[in-house]
């Protein structure tokens, strides 16, 4: 059985919600072979070609499509379509047929939608830093009450040791849970971030990028150069 080329979040509501793996695109090594990062040094042609499976896979107009230009920051964007390189690391829009995109290699992608009232979609790139930064209570306020979200593949606590200087405040921030044994969990993390923000309704995939080659790009086990996979979510 070949690997998946995507990860469907049956999102409650008038929504296109695709997690991305590094499967079906036209990369080659060490980017092979659907890198949709284009300042990773892979070639921009490749890129917007697997820019424009993943949004054919998910029934978008690629013309539209809108990305930051992620800073590790707690900073909300609203979608305009086509534009790309505003900095910021979550990503909205209540525009139908506006597909939006977040990018991560080992970082939580997430998706966030609303479940009532006008539909509206946020990406989100929640790193370590914006985790801990709030990044995940930005992006649920800039939708609103009423809110489902799914976490993706990221990098699991199986695979990411840390120190005391990162593992303290988030045990301080997120309960002793997300912190054991010199490992985080961001998954875990994420999730009381989004709970913490009212969030409800919570999908996880539990994924790990490190353990998992032949379906995801990571920064920890890879380095540089690699690619990035990403989450992409539109209002259909």
């Amino acid at each position: 059985m070949s690997p998946q080329r995507q990860l469907d979040w049956d999102a409650p509501g008038p929504y296109r919600v695709v997690f991305s793996t590094r499967v079906g695109g036209v990369s080659e090594p060490p980017f092979a072979t659907l890198n949709l990062g284009r300042k990773l040094g892979d070639d921009r042609d490749r890129v917007e070609e697997n820019r424009r499976r993943l949004c054919e896979q998910a029934g978008a107009p690629l013309d539209r499509l809108a990305m930051n230009y992620q800073v590790h920051s707690t900073r909300v964007n609203r979608a305009e379509a086509g534009a790309k390189g505003t900095p910021g690391d979550a990503l909205w829009t209540d525009e139908r047929e506006l597909p939006v995109l977040a990018l991560t290699a080992d970082c939580v992608p997430v998706a966030l939608v609303r479940r009532s009232g006008k539909p509206a979609v946020c990406v989100v790139h929640a790193g370590r830093i914006g985790i801990l930064d709030g990044v995940l209570a930005e992006a649920a306020r800039a939708l609103g009450d009423d809110l489902a979200a799914a976490i993706g593949p990221a990098i699991g606590p199986c695979c990411y040791e840390v120190g005391d200087e990162v593992a303290g405040p988030y045990r301080v921030r997120f309960g002793d849970a997300v912190a054991g044994a010199g490992r985080l969990d961001l998954w875990q993390a994420a999730e009381v971030a989004l709970r913490q923000a009212g969030v409800e309704h919570v999908h996880r995939f539990d994924l790990c990028t490190a353990c998992n080659a032949d379906l995801f790009f990571s920064y920890r086990r890879d380095g540089s150069p690699r690619g990035g996979q990403g989450v992409l979510a539109v209002v259909s």
